[in-house]
């Protein structure tokens, strides 16, 4: 799926779709104006038998850890990812698998995308309001998850 050219894409045309989280099940589908956390690291064993003349301790691929996804979005109203949060705080997380959608310029072609597996919410965040500020009133959501994809 991934689209190549020379020039590298612009990071603000994207969409985020989780199926079955919206109002009566429906996909959350839509703009967030910040996702961050898309990360992944192999951590790295170090061994060392003691009988080895070697000083330097092997290293060895460990454990993959993904980093928590953030979401960010202007208030709209629109309890659905609340609702979501929710559920897990009663001890009935619904875990979703997502896509994090890289669009074109135009906004017509999806041009890279990123499959995330099993994601649910740890985090919920409302807005800071402040009577004196102009800005837009923005909400937090983090996921957790167990892992993610670049789609082919």
């Amino acid at each position: 799926m991934p689209v190549v050219r020379d020039d590298p894409y612009a990071a603000f045309n994207f969409l985020v779709e989780f199926p079955g989280v919206g109002i009566d099940g429906a996909t959350v589908r839509g703009g967030f104006s910040d996702v961050s956390g898309l990360a992944a690291e192999q951590q790295v064993i170090e061994y060392r038998n003691g009988n080895e003349r070697s000083l330097v301790p092997r290293r060895l691929p460990g454990l993959v850890k993904f980093s928590d996804i953030t979401l960010k979005r202007g208030v709209i109203g629109d309890l659905a990812l609340w609702d979501w949060f929710k559920q897990s705080t009663q001890g009935k997380p619904q875990r979703v698998d997502g896509r994090i959608l890289l669009l074109s310029e135009s906004h017509d072609e999806v041009v890279m995308a990123w499959r995330v597996h099993n994601a649910w919410p740890i985090k919920f965040s409302g807005p800071a309001l402040n009577a004196k500020a102009s800005e837009i009133a923005v909400e937090e959501l983090v996921l957790a998850h167990d892992g993610f994809e670049i789609e082919d």
